[in-house]
């Protein structure tokens, strides 16, 4: 399963690594979405063997502990969990 992208302004390089059944995941992507902000979306949950590996590792990088939702921003630094100020000020 790749990335899914999603069309709207570009306000930099947005990676959400999400569960499909997690309420926070969904706010997050609420939260962009309404912003009409481009962004690219993963639902972990819905990988298996060498693909959900893959992706672990890359989220691994970013949060150790493996939590969701992981909004990586720019390959720079990563917001972990549903927080609503710092994700509003990413896509301002």
């Amino acid at each position: 399963m790749p990335m899914q992208h999603v069309d709207g302004e570009n306000k930099g390089k947005l990676v959400l690594y999400a569960l499909s059944t997690c309420g926070w995941c969904k706010k997050t992507r609420m939260l962009l979405e309404e912003s009409g902000t481009e962004y690219e979306y993963i639902y972990v949950d819905l990988l298996e063997d060498d693909e959900l590996k893959e992706i672990v590792e890359q989220i691994k990088k970013w949060n150790p502990s493996l939590s969701f939702p992981t909004l990586v921003v720019n390959d720079e630094i990563a917001i972990v969990g549903f927080k609503e100020d710092e994700i509003r000020r990413v896509i301002k």
